[in-house]
């Protein structure tokens, strides 16, 4: 990969790999290290990497990070709590998207990123088992399990509109 073709990976699918790991971790500074860290190891091997694989690449690395990310905050036991910016963000964008972000949190880590790496960004389930490290089959049980779930919450009557 080249610094031109670098610059066009980083124009094209910053905002994407940013988008993914803030809505998993619910926090816009760590989301930011995590996706500086994902460019910078790309950046490091870039010769390794062909272009055409930038993508799943980035995304790959950003969804460990962001899982070592979460395991070092759990051992770690921060208390912060971010409701109150949460609460004050699903005002502004409307009850369903506050009942959307209510039944995905319901959701643990790796149902979550499924989700979102499948319903919201596009990948298939081979594409999202390599950036996880499942295979095609776990993605396709897990993927429905955080489909039943997130119906189970969304129909529930005080959460229908």
């Amino acid at each position: 990969m080249t610094e031109k073709q670098y610059n066009e990976c980083v124009n094209l699918y910053a905002d994407n790999v940013y988008r993914f790991i803030v809505k998993n971790l619910k926090h816009e500074e760590d989301a930011r290290d995590i996706v500086q860290t994902a460019f910078e190891k790309l950046w490091r091997n870039r010769e390794a990497v062909e272009q055409e694989k930038s993508k799943s690449y980035l995304f790959t690395i950003a969804y460990n990070q962001m899982i070592d990310h979460i395991r070092k905050n759990k051992r770690i036991h921060l208390k912060e709590e971010f409701r109150e910016e949460v609460k004050i963000g699903f005002q502004q964008h409307g009850i369903s998207k506050k009942i959307l972000m209510e039944a995905l949190h319901q959701l643990n880590e790796t149902q979550r990123s499924l989700v979102l790496l499948k319903d919201y960004e596009g990948y298939n389930y081979e594409e999202i088992g390599k950036i996880t490290g499942l295979t095609a089959s776990q993605v396709k049980v897990y993927l429905h399990r955080a489909r039943l779930t997130l119906r189970d919450y969304l129909v529930k009557p005080e959460n229908v509109l």
